[in-house]
């Protein structure tokens, strides 16, 4: 799928376009999680983590890709991502597990991208 360049990450073309038909809702969306995911009493790398954890537990691939990737911007390691994916894990059983591995699948190709690029 075509994507476009963001400020943060690259995205896909339609989400620009919501953007601009939905500027209050998605805007405030993203101010919403931003601000949430700042440093603050935890670091924003266990913030991020702890996103990925609920997003697997809710089975949100989308939002699974986005803060692997942010996790990875933050300096996350594989083991650190495991340490939260076992907490959706525990919480999901069975299913959070298949979610998990689809997680850790998707950390390990944004890493090999991003070392490929250094």
């Amino acid at each position: 799928m075509e994507v476009v360049e963001d400020s943060e990450s690259e995205v896909e073309p339609v989400v620009v376009k919501l953007r601009k038909t939905s500027p209050k809702v998605t805007g405030g969306i993203l101010r919403v999680r931003e601000s949430a995911l700042a440093e603050g009493l935890f670091p924003a790398k266990v913030k991020v983590l702890t996103a990925l954890s609920l997003s697997v537990a809710i089975r949100c691939e989308p939002c699974i890709e986005m803060y692997v990737e942010r996790a990875i911007k933050e300096g996350a390691t594989s083991e650190e991502i495991v340490e939260f994916l076992n907490l959706a894990m525990a919480m999901q059983g069975c299913p959070g597990e298949a979610w998990a591995l689809k997680a850790l699948e998707i950390y390990e190709r944004l890493a090999a991208g991003r070392s490929e690029q250094r």
